[in-house]
């Protein structure tokens, strides 16, 4: 798809107002009015739309190739994506650079990003390691309007959702990985973008003696997404 049609897609977010605070669950008021990526970037660092801004590291917004024709959404970022303040450095983002490598799609042409922009976690006792936990509904409908921002600015042709907590954020809450995965789909309110689902790659490296067979699926997935791309 040419790049000028693409960007006849593309509307512009309203001027940010003043901000609520962590309380209010809204990440909008910290939105930039006519912002490019990296004023998008440079105004998350402040975000403080929720709160699981106090105890991140910092903010993990999304990065890539900006005219990217693949955006894939993961859930949050993980322990090393809070401390390097990037998406999908660790052990599942090498995993997930492998697969799409070996469905068709090359990795440096894609956008990386996450529902929710900053590290959830359970800390056991003093210096002991941080345990990830999953956003709640209300975290992930607080950070909506950065993803929001990020597809729009993009303008990708396919939407690759990494997981269930990424297709709610795209789909609703009534998405489900399971039933949903591996098939072309439409993107909701944005017209000619389509969205694969398919199992975040973390889940297989969870997936014990099954891994070779839950890596498999994820290729699998992926290659519905390059087709997409015709």
């Amino acid at each position: 798809m040419a790049q000028g049609a693409r960007s006849t897609r593309r509307t512009r977010g309203a001027k940010a107002s003043a901000a609520p605070g962590p309380e209010g669950y809204d990440a909008a008021p910290y939105l930039p009015g006519e912002a490019d990526l990296p004023a998008l970037r440079r105004a998350a660092a402040g975000c403080q739309g929720c709160p699981l801004f106090r105890d991140a590291t910092g903010t993990v917004f999304g990065a890539g190739d900006p005219s990217a024709r693949v955006l894939l959404v993961g859930e949050e970022p993980g322990d090393q994506e809070d401390r390097r303040g990037e998406p999908f450095v660790g052990p599942a983002g090498r995993l997930l650079g492998r697969a799409l490598d070996e469905a068709g799609i090359d990795p440096e042409a894609t956008y990386l990003t996450n529902a929710v922009k900053h590290f959830k976690f359970s800390r056991p006792g003093p210096g002991k390691r941080r345990i990830h936990k999953p956003p709640s509904l209300r975290e992930l409908t607080a950070c909506k309007p950065w993803l929001q921002a990020e597809l729009r600015e993009v303008d990708p042709e396919v939407v690759v959702a990494l997981g269930a907590t990424a297709g709610k954020a795209l789909l609703g809450s009534s998405f489900r990985v399971t039933r949903q995965r591996g098939v072309r789909l439409d993107l909701p309110d944005r017209a000619g973008t389509a969205l694969v689902a398919t199992v975040h790659p973390s889940a297989v490296l969870r997936a014990g003696e099954d891994r070779d067979a839950v890596y498999g699926g994820l290729v699998a997935d992926l290659r519905v997404a390059a087709e997409a791309l015709g």
